[in-house]
């Protein structure tokens, strides 16, 4: 199992810190500063072999070269993203394996939010590193991609185990949790899981990880086929991509 480490940094973001204890290997995912990652290294007596970037935001890749210097480590990153990430050691596409130690990282093309966007997924550890794509209760913008491919990159993400832990690249929770309450006010799932982030600021604790069962049950971004949300949006017709490009538009402009 990885041992994973979440630093909290700049306003929101997360980056993840993987390191699989057998082989002492240690990969960052989507370092936006470096100074905590450096930090937490040094703490755990860790050396940094890799970066792994879900898409090419400064607030995602703010740190590589730093680090790369540092630390020697190795870039990885998508193909597709070879002209906007700089210096990246091994390129990676849609179903590529690599190996961190003795665990295997799948890679999941969801484009949408940006037109090159990656997850990073591990069976082993039960363990998705979502980026942009995915947020607990949300969704990422569309930044280049369209709703249609953003719609599929989530069925991608949403035919994985439901016990697969998902690591967000930001705390949106309570926020998106108030979109979600309002296109599907009756969901008791929702409302219990709200009542639970509202209390976790309050202990010093993340709402992260969720769980994908946890989304499926909640986030009306993987649940374009509630009744309630196509009720709420007044979407008739059987059309999930519809449902789906609706909500977005709504969130887009939503002020709670």
């Amino acid at each position: 199992m990885l041992e994973i480490l979440q630093l909290p940094v700049l306003a929101d973001n997360y980056i993840y810190l993987l390191h699989e204890p057998i082989s002492g290997k240690t990969a960052v995912v989507d370092p936006a500063v470096a100074e905590p990652v450096i930090a937490a290294l040094n703490a755990q007596g860790w050396q940094l072999d890799y970066i792994l970037n879900t898409h090419h935001h400064h607030d995602h890749i703010g740190a590589n070269l730093q680090l790369k210097q540092l630390t020697n480590c190795k870039i990885i990153a998508a193909e597709a993203d070879q002209h906007r990430i700089p210096d990246i050691d091994i390129t990676v596409n849609h179903n590529d394996q690599f190996q961190l130690g003795k665990q295997i990282i799948q890679v999941i093309a969801t484009p949408g939010h940006t037109s090159g966007h990656i997850v990073f997924y591990c069976a082993e550890s039960q363990a998705l590193f979502c980026g942009d794509t995915l947020f607990s209760l949300g969704c990422g913008r569309l930044f280049e991609g369209s709703a249609e491919q953003m719609w599929q990159s989530l069925q991608r993400i949403k035919q994985l185990p439901t016990d697969t832990r998902i690591y967000c690249a930001h705390e949106y929770t309570l926020n998106n949790g108030k979109f979600a309450l309002f296109v599907e006010p009756d969901n008791v799932d929702l409302q219990q899981r709200i009542s639970e982030v509202k209390q976790l600021p309050a202990i010093n604790r993340s709402t992260l990880p969720s769980t994908l069962a946890q989304e499926i049950a909640t986030n009306p971004f993987l649940r374009t086929n509630s009744v309630s949300i196509c009720n709420a949006l007044k979407i008739t017709e059987d059309n999930e991509i519809r449902v789906f490009t609706e909500l977005r538009k709504l969130k887009d402009t939503f002020q709670a």
